[in-house]
């Protein structure tokens, strides 16, 4: 016969979990809770059974952002500018793992999906599979965790370390006010994919990744160009199976492109990018230069801003995007001064700026960022701007939700 006991100081509301003893789920606990505790005769000794209730009042659940793309294509540079829209340092945990892949802000937590790796750097060459491939990852605990964060628990997430390639202990994450899952499968799984309150790629074009990879493992590294081409394309499959098809579920897309001002460019230094951006999401209203709907082609160089060759060309204009409406803007070319981009900043509408100037303002502020003279940082600063309304719009309804019931 089990007796048991339930021991409880707090009202609970919503949101209420169990961890029992046998549970392979990494929950911690940080919000309020309930200890039930069942007691019970084995082999004439008593055993004390804790079961753990936590609940989580529904105004305190966490807005999740999602990030998707290829290594190397830009990620740490976005969430750096990410981080700075809403302030505060974006730094490893304090006194925890030193290759811990997470970034804590104020606000932000940004957690590396690569942490959800469910075979090591050996285990994936014994079984013959890339990180990309899904069988290399756990999808069930990545969901689990993702849902106890965004419903205000903490958890125990696993880390995998890039230095040894090895599965390090877990480490403590407590929710935040925005969570940033970034890497190679946060929309590949429709389960975690339904959790996301925005989603990103950064789509960057074969031609344009593989001249970024030829200028930095030639020039840097010392690597041959048979060698890279080799791994380009011994990574390429994967990537077109399982990472690429997940931009169609993307709620932005910033799509980095060969120019199209120089005939013929193999350098891709100068770069064509593109914002697209779907219609139709809740709290989020697109970006779009002179008229909201109309088809735009605008070279802006002259008094007011200055262009060296080849120069500068916006477009804009709606389109669809995988069977979806989209609106997208375009930029081909870069800056030769940062501080003229005051007067491609008047021109753009719905910024979700919170004064004039602050996309240029942020610009500046981080001119040492790579792509900070071209439109992958313009758009990258943009999308911020727009996470960070979205953020804004979301906690505010979330607040008006109980006193709606309230009145009802």
């Amino acid at each position: 016969m089990a007796a048991c006991t339930v021991y409880s100081t707090l009202s609970l509301k919503t949101n209420c979990f169990i961890s029992t003893p046998s549970s392979k789920t990494h929950y911690g606990f940080h919000h309020k809770q309930i200890v039930l505790y069942t007691t019970s005769k084995r082999h004439n000794k008593r055993v004390n059974n804790p079961y753990v209730i936590t609940c989580a009042a529904s105004d305190s659940q966490t807005v999740v952002i999602g990030l998707a793309a290829d290594s190397g294509c830009g990620k740490s540079t976005f969430m750096r500018r990410l981080t700075s829209v809403f302030g505060g340092t974006a730094e490893p945990p304090k006194g925890g793992n030193p290759d811990s892949n997470t970034l804590i802000s104020d606000t932000t937590t940004v957690i590396c999906l690569d942490d959800y790796h469910s075979l090591d750097r050996t285990g994936r060459k014994e079984k013959g599979v890339t990180a990309l491939d899904p069988r290399a990852n756990d999808f069930d605990l990545m969901y689990e965790q993702v849902k106890a964060i965004k419903d205000g628990i903490s958890v125990q997430k696993p880390i995998y370390n890039h230095v040894t390639g090895l599965l390090d202990p877990p480490e403590l994450i407590k929710p935040p006010k925005i969570l940033v899952i970034e890497g190679l499968h946060p929309m590949y799984d429709a389960r975690v994919r339904d959790l996301l309150d925005f989603s990103i790629y950064l789509d960057i074009s074969n031609e344009v990744k593989f001249a970024w990879k030829i200028q930095r493992d030639m020039a840097e590294r010392g690597h041959s160009l048979e060698s890279i081409k080799a791994s380009i394309e011994a990574r390429k499959p994967d990537f077109d199976a399982y990472i690429d098809p997940q931009k169609q579920y993307a709620d932005a897309v910033i799509e980095v492109l060969p120019t199209e001002l120089i005939p013929d460019d193999n350098e891709g230094k100068i770069l064509r990018v593109r914002l697209i951006q779907k219609e139709g999401v809740k709290n989020f209203s697109p970006v779009y230069l002179f008229d909201d709907g109309s088809t735009i082609s605008w070279i802006p160089c002259g008094r007011k801003l200055t262009c060296s060759y080849p120069g500068i060309k916006f477009a804009y204009g709606p389109d669809a995007y995988y069977g979806n409406e989209v609106s997208i803007v375009e930029m081909d070319g870069q800056f030769d001064r940062l501080d003229e981009l005051i007067y491609v900043e008047s021109h753009l509408s719905n910024l979700s700026s919170k004064f004039y100037g602050e996309v240029t303002q942020q610009m500046l502020k981080h001119a040492d960022f790579p792509g900070s003279n071209n439109g992958t940082g313009l758009f990258q600063t943009i999308v911020g701007l727009k996470i960070r309304e979205l953020y804004e719009q979301l906690v505010a309804s979330r607040a008006q939700s109980p006193v709606k019931a309230a009145k009802a």
